[in-house]
């Protein structure tokens, strides 16, 4: 459960919030046309703020019915281990849990070394028994 000083709202970040913490992670620079653009076409947001200040985010992208991706779940590294990534995913899979139907497919790219945080919540890792590599082509 997140703190009472945390402010979590179902709505996407500001454009410059969105670039700002993209940039706090290491993520690099990102036209803010293509941010905008992307961040409208969501299906689905989550943000977390401290005193008006965005300090994490995720969202869900794709066609809303056979696919659904969990893209940007990201924490400011200051506030990280404090329950704010938790808090982004449970309401990620409260959305999951009422957008999706048999036959579905939620995917999602895991950072590095934090992949654990994602099979808390039932994803599994690539590969495995019964599926290859993910795979991915950045332009």
């Amino acid at each position: 459960m997140l703190a009472e000083k945390y402010s979590l709202k179902l709505t996407s970040p500001a454009v410059a919030d969105f670039l700002q913490l993209r940039s706090k992670v290491g993520w690099g620079e990102l036209d803010a046309n293509l941010a905008e653009v992307s961040l409208n076409n969501s299906l689905f947001h989550v943000t977390i703020y401290l005193n008006q200040q965005l300090i994490g985010m995720g969202r869900v992208v794709g066609d809303g019915a056979m696919y659904f991706y969990i893209q940007d779940v990201i924490v400011e590294p200051s506030h990280r281990k404090l329950g704010i990534g938790a808090a982004l995913m449970d309401k990620i899979e409260s959305y999951l849990n009422d957008a999706t139907k048999q036959g579905a497919t939620v995917g999602l790219l895991a950072a590095q070394g934090k992949e654990s945080f994602y099979t808390r919540y039932g994803y599994m890792q690539r590969p495995n028994s019964s599926l290859g590599h993910g795979m991915c082509k950045f332009v």
